[in-house]
């Protein structure tokens, strides 16, 4: 080898050749045209051999993007694939990235598909996008539950709120928000209806029964989670018997809505 990196917050040395890196890679083909910091002997004939430091990786995904420049194939597995995509689009190295996109897919679970997709979203991978909304819509309960759920940003809950594939009844989907929101409140210090206003707008409420709506402003009461417009435009839709002045996709039953009665009067827009 002649160049080495020193990576992770571990520090662990990594040994390569420059001019495979080089002829892969045209980020490490920049980063190994400079000489090292602290080089002092711009007369040597020897190449500068670093270290180069690489600090925000963990040494088992920079060593993942190494082997794929050797190989042409990478070894992963469920706990760096995520990491290893995001190398991958940093460093330009789109082969690599199929690879990763292709694990996911294979690989995916209930545990990590909300990260998946925030990831997928984040680096425009449209496929990944589809599998992983599919998959949720599949089990969208469990999915609720899970870490990754809550920590989805705004406009990627909003995405999977806005499908009609969902197998979960509104109710559900309405705590499911709330909690998100306390929680995205606490992380990013702003107030509950702040952080979840897009979300919100996706939330099928003229579905909800009477009753339920009475439980809605009880709760609504504590956090101002939903707009009091919003509730009050579930109202209207039961009084006039129609979806009147709600966007037709807010009437609309998911695949996991609870038939109700006033469903009916919801026509044409329900299905």
């Amino acid at each position: 080898s002649d160049v080495m990196f020193v990576v992770g917050q571990e520090q662990q040395k990594v040994f390569a050749h420059r001019c495979v890196l080089a002829c892969r890679c045209q980020v490490f083909r920049g980063m190994l045209s400079q000489a090292p910091v602290g080089s002092q002997d711009s007369s040597s004939s020897v190449p500068p051999q670093g270290p180069f430091i690489v600090g925000n990786v963990q040494p088992e995904v920079f060593l993942a993007v190494i082997e794929f420049l050797y190989t042409n194939s990478v070894t992963l597995n469920s706990h760096i694939a995520l990491e290893v995509l995001t190398s991958s689009v940093e460093y330009g190295l789109q082969d690599l990235c199929k690879l990763c996109v292709k694990f996911i897919k294979d690989t995916l679970s209930v545990e990590q598909v909300c990260e998946a997709l925030q990831a997928a979203v984040t680096y425009g991978q449209v496929d990944l996008q589809q599998h992983c909304l599919a998959f949720i819509e599949g089990c969208t309960m469990a999915v609720v539950r899970t870490q990754g759920f809550r920590e989805l940003s705004d406009v990627v809950l909003a995405q999977v709120l806005r499908s009609d594939r969902l197998a979960a009844d509104e109710p559900d989907l309405v705590q499911a928000v709330r909690e998100w929101a306390h929680v995205s409140s606490a992380v990013l210090e702003r107030p509950v209806p702040e952080v979840a206003a897009l979300p919100v707008r996706e939330l099928r409420l003229p579905l909800l029964a009477p009753s339920e709506l009475v439980t809605l402003e009880s709760c609504n009461q504590q956090d101002l989670l939903i707009p009091v417009e919003n509730i009050a435009a579930a109202w209207r839709a039961h009084a006039l018997r129609k979806g009147s002045g709600v966007p037709s996709r807010l009437c609309r039953p998911r695949r996991g809505t609870r038939p109700r009665d006033h469903h009916r009067h919801l026509e044409p827009h329900a299905k």
